[in-house]
């Protein structure tokens, strides 16, 4: 019996295969650009359960209408082999097989056992993270790494995924912390960058988010599609700070100019920096077309509802409105009969906000604003970071302002100004709402103050 880098035992007699399963772990929780290795494994030891089930997370991370029957494969050869395989393989073999059959919430209760009798086990830690992330639960999220914490402290990716929980469940100062500890750990750890990041964009630091994350950019060349994302957070704070050129810069760059066009997260980055830009006010040209060029085989796919949002936008805001149509009626069907779990959040929450990111992209504002209006408060279950969901608030903000809804946009805008006091946007779009709503000195008040921020 063989063990691999945290000590877990791993039921093969190949050294070979160990090490390619060390490997695979390496890229996995370091956000790295060959996590295939793990097919080295299963061709090194075809009867490892263990590298045949990291082989089918491999294809279920594609987040695809085939990962499914790519996976089952692997999935079948492990199974064969369950008889020979130890606990912990056991148990994660059921995780990633639940996963597979699309029954999340049975597989965060194999990832849950894991942490408890095996906490060294970050691959499926990390995982479990993943599933909470997407099904919107942050506590859940936060608490399966608080469970596995104190058998991991010497390890920086532990601290890099404690900071992200943290942001999520809005606890900011432990998250920084935890994230820079992180990184003074491994200067090599995009996770951990990225959870920095998230509390700097949260709190309005823009200069600092831009100093931090392009004074650690080096590292993300050996990333796979992480390097897209990170660099995304650096196009918002160019964003915020009106720094429109550079944000678009970083868009030809760094997000779609380096993106894979065909992977998921690399498309919704490019999507939401888009639109991000167009409510700017900046000319995109052909860019929606070149990316709606890539989505036609998502139409019916419906692996997450945070996906299908944005593709469904692309789609309509590229003109690919026969496409839109067809994807909008199959993820209202889709809605309707999701499993009971998640039929909650694909029903009452997805399609609404689909239907009014429709309407939005086809400039019919007031379909848009009531629509997006039922969803806002429940968005969180579609899953996605505060920062990714705000894009949805952003576009109905930009409804109420083009509907001349002052007063409902004015209670939005004080709400963001109160936590993001250096965005001069907010200000600027504060000042108009109160000039148009009679209240001259408070408009006069927000437009020296966009006016002072725009200047620094």
């Amino acid at each position: 019996m063989l063990r691999d880098t945290q000590g877990l035992e791993v039921t093969t007699n190949s050294p070979e295969a160990v090490g390619a399963i060390n490997q695979f772990a390496d890229q996995l929780l370091g956000y790295g650009n060959r996590p295939e290795i793990i097919l080295s494994a299963v061709e090194a030891d075809p009867t490892s359960v263990l590298a045949n089930t990291h082989a089918a997370a491999l294809h279920l991370f594609a987040e695809n209408g085939s990962a499914a029957s790519e996976a089952e494969p692997y999935l079948q050869a492990a199974r064969q082999q369950l008889a020979n395989a130890n606990q912990r393989e056991k148990l994660y073999f059921s995780a990633i097989e639940s996963w597979a059959q699309a029954e999340v919430d049975r597989a965060l209760v194999y990832h849950e056992q894991l942490a408890e009798q095996f906490p060294r086990d970050l691959v499926s830690v990390q995982i479990g993270q993943y599933h909470y992330f997407n099904l919107g639960q942050s506590q859940g999220l936060l608490q399966l790494i608080e469970k596995v914490l104190p058998a991991n402290r010497e390890n920086h990716y532990i601290h890099g995924m404690l900071a992200f929980g943290l942001e999520q469940c809005h606890r900011l100062d432990e998250a920084e912390v935890a994230g820079r500890r992180a990184t003074e750990m491994n200067r090599q750890d995009p996770w951990a960058h990225h959870a920095v990041a998230h509390v700097m964009e949260t709190q309005g630091r823009l200069d600092e988010g831009i100093a931090w994350m392009e004074s650690l950019a080096d590292t993300w060349e050996n990333c796979g599609t992480f390097y897209t994302h990170n660099w995304w957070h650096v196009a918002l704070y160019y964003l915020d700070r009106e720094d429109l050129q550079s944000a678009l810069r970083v868009y030809d760059r760094h997000v779609w100019g380096r993106a894979c066009k065909e992977y998921s997260q690399c498309q919704i980055d490019a999507i939401a920096l888009l639109l991000r830009l167009e409510l700017r006010g900046v000319e995109v040209g052909n860019r929606w077309q070149e990316i709606s060029a890539y989505l036609s085989n998502r139409l019916h796919e419906h692996v997450l509802p945070f996906l299908d949002l944005q593709y469904l936008y692309a789609l309509a805001r590229s003109g690919q409105d026969e496409q839109a149509t067809e994807m909008l009626k199959s993820l209202q069907t889709y809605a309707a009969q999701a499993k009971p779990y998640i039929r909650p959040a694909w029903a009452e929450v997805a399609a609404p906000m689909a239907r009014g990111l429709v309407a939005h992209a086809r400039g019919d504002w007031s379909t848009a604003s009531a629509e997006i209006q039922t969803a806002l408060p429940r968005l969180q279950e579609i899953g996605g970071s505060h920062a990714q969901r705000d894009l949805f608030e952003q576009v109905y903000l930009d409804t109420l302002l083009r509907l001349e809804h002052n007063a409902q946009a004015r209670v939005m805008l004080e709400k963001r100004a109160r936590t993001r006091n250096q965005i001069p946007a907010i200000q600027r779009a504060l000042a108009t709402t109160y000039q148009k709503s009679g209240l001259q000195d408070a408009a006069e008040q927000a437009a020296r103050r966009a006016e002072e921020l725009s200047r620094r």
